[in-house]
């Protein structure tokens, strides 16, 4: 498509457009065959929460963390997954609330289970970006490490804690096996073509975002926080606005932490992983990563105070984002200069 489409600011917000709603259809394609096959194969419910579905929902960022990787912008695939991070725990939860019948209903689970590793996956990737500065220093104005595949492991294997956690709460229950109906061959067929489909847009979707960026003077970083972060959310938004609409609220809560939980510790390493190393801005990261906790905290004490989100603390969310938005442009155009190096 990079030799056939003009080369203009408006052809790329289509591509930015329909690369959205092509994600969409994939993640929506991936959602449901990973969710038949894990009845059919009797996964237990954490190994579907925990990877399958966390993996189906998660899959676009993952991606867009590789493919910016492979293409020498990392730091608008970490943008991109902060940003996106940032996205799901204020707008998401939010547009949960707003649409479904009545409060969203939590569950001390979610409060005090989920939320506090989910700070801690925050945690261990500061420490990750930090002991890459400490030991495989690049520059000090502004402060740039390289993180290698060495300390990639290090986010990885709390990722298997999680996983170990959640598999123990489950205990040895008997998971009954769901077949009736469900053609095997089919749902791998979806599932490759829905992982498929969101490589070849996310790739375009990045691309057009790069170009942009280019035309319009827009750092990197900042430009995955936003456009990337925003389309790569889609899933997630989809799959908890639809289970509170059917009132399942802990479910929908769940998959924005499980989700979130992921994106920090697997897909930023896995990307490591596959290349080898990549060089971090701890200038920029850290502030964001600030911001990603501070908005984990708001998050966290508006579902405390009654187990249940309001419409009042819903509107309270959709302003604390409205707010990280407009500090995100204030830092393009020059009127803050929280983030260095971007």
């Amino acid at each position: 498509m990079t030799g056939v489409l003009p080369d203009a600011p408006i052809v790329h917000v289509l591509v930015i457009a329909a690369a959205t709603g092509l994600i969409w259809l994939g993640s929506g394609w991936l959602e449901a065959a990973a969710e038949s096959l894990s009845g059919y194969y009797g996964l237990p419910a954490v190994v579907q929460g925990s990877i399958v579905v966390a993996v189906g929902s998660s899959f676009p960022e993952l991606v867009s963390v590789l493919v910016t990787a492979l293409t020498g912008v990392f730091d608008m695939g970490v943008g991109a997954l902060v940003g996106s991070a940032i996205f799901n725990v204020l707008v998401i939860p939010a547009a949960s609330g707003l649409g479904g019948d009545g409060e969203l209903e939590a569950n001390r689970a979610i409060v005090y289970k989920e939320a506090q590793f989910y700070m801690l996956a925050v945690s261990a990737l500061v420490v990750t970006f930090a002991l890459a500065v400490i030991y495989f220093p690049v520059s000090t104005d502004p402060i740039v490490g390289t993180m290698n595949r060495s300390l990639a492991v290090i986010p990885l294997a709390l990722y298997g804690l999680y996983l170990f956690i959640q598999y123990e709460d489950v205990g040895d229950a008997e998971i009954e096996r769901v077949r009736d109906g469900v053609d095997v061959r089919r749902e791998w067929a979806r599932l490759a073509a829905g992982l498929g489909l969101i490589v070849i847009t996310v790739e375009r979707l990045v691309a057009s975002v790069e170009s942009l960026g280019v035309t319009f003077g827009i750092p990197e970083f900042l430009a995955g926080v936003t456009v990337v972060a925003a389309a790569t959310s889609v899933p997630d938004a989809l799959v908890s606005v639809r289970t509170a609409r059917e009132n399942r609220g802990a479910t929908s809560l769940g998959n924005v932490l499980g989700s979130n939980t992921f994106d920090l510790l697997v897909a930023i390493p896995l990307g490591v992983l596959i290349v080898g190393e990549v060089a971090v801005n701890f200038s920029t990261a850290v502030p964001m990563l600030g911001v990603l906790t501070g908005a984990t905290v708001l998050l966290f004490v508006t579902l405390r105070t009654s187990l249940a989100l309001t419409d009042r603390e819903s509107y309270a969310l959709l302003a604390a984002y409205g707010l990280f938005v407009a500090w995100v442009v204030a830092e393009t155009v020059g009127a803050t200069s929280v983030l260095r190096g971007v």
